[in-house]
């Protein structure tokens, strides 16, 4: 550095040093909108309806394993843990309790499952009470967020375990608040979205008992994986508000059931749910499906796991080059706002569900503050990103409590 540059560099770093610490945001190569977001987030809670964390805890191998609690304070291997959830600014993580459709086939296997992975939760939480607490009510979230403390509420990712009418009591009882009727098969209650045998044409006359009892109780009924059919029966049989915990539009996916056409988006509003955006590029248009899909080949080709440090890089840069990024995950949260309104969308990442078919600016629950600068850059006000962040999920959730005898 020569002499008469070091003066200068030392003037620069004294006068900006006295400026207002707002004023620093104009420095090239800082991006105002993500430190606005950054900011914001420290204020308010992000909501999550859809982290499939300990079905990533069963997948690895490490369920139950010795010490297998501290991996919610931090999990390389997965997309969420306490570190990265503060830094993101997530303190209302949806747990999934998922139970793949082969569980079905077995009377009571179901039901073991679940309740395993509920143990499981229970376990996170009784380990770290510090860090993690259940949470059972909607005002729970912002209790715990006002402690510092990540709150671990708890859906039921497909409603298999619902083996008698009975049951939502029991599950009610365990903790869970949301129930995903089905899964990629169809089930005694409703028929999926992946299936082609539309068993019962929708919901079955068992699921809409097990609606109704889900209403009065306070659990609520997650119309993501349905058919369109089923989601029809489903908001006639409602008696409250419905969820899509992780759902996009099929306005980016023509021809994919498992987004939610314009038709269902309306009615879902009119019925006062909320649809949950997911993160993954499955969902978010059909050229994100394809450069997935291609580079997954193209990781094979390379002989490469998906489970692997190596796999887990090659897959991270090509998805790079790509371009797929958080301005996709915004544009379906633009249709939504555009169709229905604000109130009517949140987040629903599916983070730990979806392999390593994430945008690289959202590959995990640190990230959040990406896809908020670019709402930002949209010109969403901060009052619109409360809504999106906790307050639609948390009015819905209210909604259904007031529904318990």
């Amino acid at each position: 550095m020569s002499r008469v540059f070091k003066p200068v560099c030392l003037l620069l770093a004294l006068l900006l040093s006295s400026l207002p610490a707002g004023k620093l945001a104009a420095q090239p190569g800082i991006d105002p909108y993500l430190q606005k977001a950054q900011r914001l987030l420290k204020k308010i809670p992000v909501i999550d309806t859809h982290i499939d964390f300990p079905e990533s805890l069963m997948e690895h191998g490490e369920w139950y394993a010795p010490g297998f609690t501290g991996l919610a304070l931090r999990h390389p291997a997965g997309n969420f843990d306490h570190e990265r959830a503060v830094k993101g600014g997530l303190y209302g993580a949806f747990m999934s309790i998922y139970i793949p459709a082969s569980y079905q086939k077995e009377k009571g296997r179901a039901r073991a499952l679940a309740d395993s992975l509920i143990s499981v939760v229970e376990a996170i939480a009784r380990a770290h009470p510090d860090k993690f607490a259940l949470a059972t009510r909607a005002d729970d979230i912002e209790r715990n967020f006002k402690k510092g403390v990540v709150s671990l509420a708890m859906g039921m990712e497909n409603g298999a375990p619902i083996e008698t009418l009975a049951d939502v009591a029991y599950f009610h009882q365990r903790g869970i608040r949301y129930v995903t009727l089905t899964h990629s098969r169809d089930n005694r209650i409703s028929d999926s979205s992946y299936d082609t045998l539309n068993t019962h044409g929708g919901l079955s006359a068992y699921g809409r008992e097990v609606v109704r009892e889900m209403n009065r109780l306070g659990i609520l009924v997650d119309v993501s994986h349905l058919s369109d059919a089923a989601v029809w029966d489903v908001l006639e049989a409602a008696s409250r508000p419905v969820i899509a915990t992780h759902s996009g539009c099929r306005h980016f996916t023509p021809g994919f059931q498992r987004n939610l056409p314009d038709t269902l988006i309306r009615a879902i509003a009119r019925n006062g749910g909320v649809i949950q955006v997911p993160f993954s590029h499955y969902f978010l248009s059909a050229h994100s499906r394809t450069v997935f899909f291609q580079a997954e080949k193209a990781m094979e080709v390379q002989g490469l796991s998906a489970g692997s440090l190596e796999g887990r890089k090659f897959m991270s840069a090509e998805l790079a080059r790509s371009g797929i990024s958080v301005r996709d995950i915004a544009d379906h949260i633009d249709h939504i706002k555009n169709l229905v309104g604000v109130d009517y969308v949140g987040f629903g990442g599916d983070f730990d569900g979806v392999g390593l078919a994430l945008p690289p600016d959202i590959a995990d629950v640190s990230m959040y503050p990406n896809l908020i600068a670019e709402l930002l850059r949209r010109g969403y006000s901060k009052a619109d990103i409360r809504k999106i962040c906790f307050r639609n999920m948390l009015r819905v959730w209210r909604a259904s409590e007031h529904g318990q005898d």
